[in-house]
């Protein structure tokens, strides 16, 4: 089953839920937040595109704020954060999920086009490396990391080729003999711009001195470019030496068929969990963000309501309900916050 008809089925699923909770819940009803209700039933079109990881957030809000506004429209596509801000910053669409922040380039793009980003964080992720059950390894160290995946890997055919590396590196020094599986993101998506970012490999790669046609990410030979998670995981569930890395709700949903390995910042080894990325110890955790165009905020009047939806305690539940990891309350405070300012301007 593809990626789009195993979220379609779970979007299904957990908005029926939603819907009998909310005919159950009378004066209860939790739907409200900062940024209040959405009484007034809406429509026209939205177009969202970006970041396959935040896709499924997006998705079942979606669903939902459309199971209140049978009149509105809206398309939600994943095919990864940099790819969607090329449609966003072009004027094509009128939100953009992201796995990371905006960048500098991006946001001259957007600005020549006389658009200026909203910036809402809206979830956090453990970046989860991922493997095979059969893998005796349980921790990887940014060391290790760099060795089997970054640039000076190319001709690393089985893990146990990366020994030697890894250990110079600090890391690991009796990686299995098994063949060296990799499937993982590509340039498009914001989860590959996050890996590269967070466990430096460009950093290392100029502190070693790698030829700077070779240090400008990950290894080249021997990587399957996806951009679908659940290809992703089915290498690694599938092939004894797999390798690759998901967000963490694709990894939890994989259960026992992948091994989640423990990651080793500098601190010592720590698990992919919500309690690991909230307190800051667990060395891959990141924040997800939605962008909002104020062109589209002006001119687009679906716009509004749906990001006033998407923030209250029903939408921003959506995070949990597709295994991501929700904002602590100030964060979402502050979110809330941000959003209230810019609509108001």
């Amino acid at each position: 089953m593809g990626k789009r008809r195993k979220w379609l089925v779970l979007v299904a699923a957990l908005s029926a839920l939603s819907l009998v909770a909310a005919a159950c819940g009378g004066d209860d009803d939790d739907g409200g937040g900062a940024t209040g209700e959405t009484s007034e039933e809406v429509s026209g079109s939205l177009n969202i595109s970006g970041s396959s990881t935040v896709e499924p957030i997006t998705s079942l809000v979606s669903e939902k704020f459309q199971s209140e506004n049978t009149g509105v429209t809206i398309a939600v596509d994943g095919p990864g954060t940099s790819d969607g801000f090329e449609l966003f910053c072009n004027g094509e669409t009128d939100i953009s999920d992201a796995s990371r922040p905006i960048e500098q380039e991006e946001l001259d793009a957007c600005a020549a086009n006389g658009i200026t980003p909203i910036e809402l964080e809206i979830g956090l992720d453990a970046l989860s490396v991922i493997g095979n059950p059969a893998n005796p390894v349980t921790c990887l160290a940014f060391g290790d990391l760099y060795a089997l995946f970054g640039p000076e890997s190319d001709d690393f055919a089985t893990w146990s080729d990366a020994d030697a590396l890894a250990t110079e590196l600090g890391g690991n020094d009796s990686f299995p003999d098994f063949a060296l599986t990799i499937v993982a993101p590509g340039e498009e998506s914001g989860t590959y711009g996050s890996f590269i970012d967070i466990v430096g490999t460009d950093d290392t790669a100029e502190e070693r001195g790698v030829e700077e046609d070779l240090a400008g990410g990950l290894r080249t030979a021997g990587y399957t470019i996806s951009a679908d998670d659940n290809v992703i995981v089915e290498n690694a569930a599938g092939s004894e030496g797999g390798l690759g890395f998901v967000g963490f709700a694709f990894a939890e949903q994989a259960g026992d068929t992948v091994k989640e390995f423990e990651i080793d910042g500098g601190d010592g080894c720590v698990a992919p969990s919500a309690e690991a990325v909230i307190d800051g110890t667990y060395p891959l955790g990141r924040s997800l963000y939605i962008y909002v165009s104020d062109v589209a905020l002006e001119e687009n009047p679906a716009v509004g309501p749906f990001v006033d939806f998407y923030l209250t305690d029903a939408g921003l539940a959506s995070v949990e309900e597709v295994q991501y990891i929700s904002l602590p309350d100030d964060r979402i405070a502050e979110t809330q916050s941000a959003w209230e300012s810019a609509s108001a301007a």
